[in-house]
């Protein structure tokens, strides 16, 4: 399948005819490609972004809802296509990568029912006279997205910018594009053009472009927090911009002697994001368990992982797909080496599953290592991929400790059934997005985002579309 670029309203090649290659992780095999796109094409998108984003600010919040309401529609005319592209390309499991197409199109139709609260204040800052604030578009957006949920990323990363009354430059992951020329393609047929544009390519190339670019003065990247403080300098270098980033998570769950077993070790399993190989920055990868019941949460732990079935994405009885490229594969293969290395116990997985089916790809079977102490790298630093490291504590302050030593900050779960233990731990542990007796799930108008490392800014909330706009404050006098 062979993708292209939607830049002004055309699907288009890029400047050099440049293209890249789509890599099924689960087999190897080169399974379509997309435009590489240039300095060139990304000057191209910002220009017709920018040339369409008077005219989009001037509709009512009702009519770009509308239009809004038409590229989700036509996400779920084409949800097959999409879903089976996405897995192709990314190996993630598609019994779970239905969920991220249903939710590409729903947060599009969410972000448009917002559009109304995106509202000012009066202020009564002087008696007979009127002080408001507005919230106006900044213009033009750029969006860069990562390779393990492209589509229900991409779906956020075009919602917020328009109903705010921006227009966007999606610069899609380099590792998984496919789903974006599908994307492209809807938003071709439903929306103005230049409103959306998308440009494929390697982030040195066009990713580097959009962030410098002196006219986009609003960025929002999702990634590693390398990457992100990579952006962060380039787009200093140029002008004074608004950037928000979503980065990665070392993220503890924390097992009290009073938590429900029966509940918190299946919840220890799916918090680890196992369907997506643990490239998730959420999954809670460091499982800090009280002595009491280390070895039950161990073994419980430790079976459950031994019983997932690893396959092939497209079946829906598989549970593990493969990693998404080979340089995610041998960053995970490096950390459980290091893991042994450093005396960590391999309780289960670590190497390439048995068969002809894993003879070729991107495969690893999920990682749990026992004996992991904070000295190690497997516990502080984050591998995004299959790899859990369980922790034993035995104080309150030693856990809380334990937990906020790292650079990260993005996702906590507490589990107990003591509420005095669950708020004071969700207060003192240093993340931006707690769970108490749960994992993982995301909930409608939560903001989600991440303290110290893990970035700045909150999304999927009411909190992100303001983030799209500039308050300007404006002083009717009558006296």
């Amino acid at each position: 399948m062979s993708m292209q670029m939607l830049i002004g309203g055309e699907l288009v090649e890029s400047a050099n005819g440049g293209r890249m290659e789509a890599i099924d992780p689960a087999t190897e095999q080169v399974i379509g490609s997309v435009p590489a796109g240039t300095a060139q094409d990304m000057e191209k998108a910002v220009a017709a972004a920018e040339s369409a984003q008077p005219a989009w600010a001037a509709l009512s919040i009702d009519a770009r809802a509308a239009y809004m309401h038409k590229v989700a529609d036509g996400m779920d005319a084409r949800a097959a296509e999409i879903l089976e592209i996405e897995v192709k390309d990314t190996g993630n499991t598609i019994a779970k990568m239905e969920a991220d197409v249903q939710k590409a199109a729903e947060r599009i139709r969410n972000y448009a029912a917002l559009g109304f609260e995106v509202k000012g204040i009066t202020v009564p800052s002087t008696p007979g006279n009127l002080h408001v604030t507005v919230c106006e578009p900044y213009g033009v957006v750029g969006r860069i997205i990562p390779f393990n949920h492209p589509i229900a990323f991409a779906g956020r990363a075009l919602a917020g910018p328009l109903i705010t009354g921006n227009t966007v430059v999606i610069k899609p992951p380099e590792q998984s594009s496919l789903s974006a020329g599908i994307l492209g393609e809807i938003c071709k047929e439903c929306l103005p053009a230049g409103v959306v544009n998308i440009v494929t390519g390697e982030g040195a190339a066009v990713g580097d472009a959009l962030v410098r670019h002196p006219r986009v003065k609003r960025i929002a990247f999702t990634g590693s927090a390398e990457t992100g403080m990579i952006i962060q300098r380039a787009a200093a270098e140029v002008a004074v911009k608004h950037v928000t980033l979503e980065l990665g998570g070392k993220n503890p769950m924390i097992v009290f002697p009073d938590a429900d077993l029966d509940k918190a070790i299946p919840a220890a399993v799916a918090g680890m994001n196992f369907a997506w190989q643990g490239q998730s920055c959420g999954s809670t990868s460091r499982l800090f368990v009280h002595d009491s019941l280390y070895d039950r949460v161990l073994e419980g732990v430790a079976e459950r992982v031994r019983a997932l079935r690893i396959g092939m994405p497209l079946d829906y009885d598989s549970q593990v797909g493969p990693m998404n490229n080979k340089e995610q594969l041998e960053k995970a293969v490096k950390y459980i080496a290091l893991g042994v290395e450093e005396g960590a116990r391999l309780v289960v997985g670590g190497k390439r599953p048995e068969g002809d089916m894993f003879a070729k790809g991107y495969w690893i079977e999920p990682a749990v290592f026992a004996d992991v102490t904070m000295d190690m790298r497997i516990a502080k630093e984050e591998i995004f991929g299959p790899v859990m490291s369980v922790i034993r504590w035995s104080g309150v302050d030693e856990v809380i400790e334990m937990a906020n030593a790292t650079d990260y900050g993005l996702t906590a779960a507490i589990w107990t059934r003591d509420i005095d233990t669950a708020i004071t731990t969700a207060r003192r542990v240093q993340s931006g997005y707690v769970w108490i007796n749960g994992t993982s799930r995301h909930y409608r108008g939560m903001p989600f985002g991440g303290m110290k490392n893990s970035g700045t800014g909150r999304e999927e909330s009411i909190d992100e579309l303001l983030s799209y706009t500039e308050t300007k404050a404006i002083h009717v006098l009558t006296a």
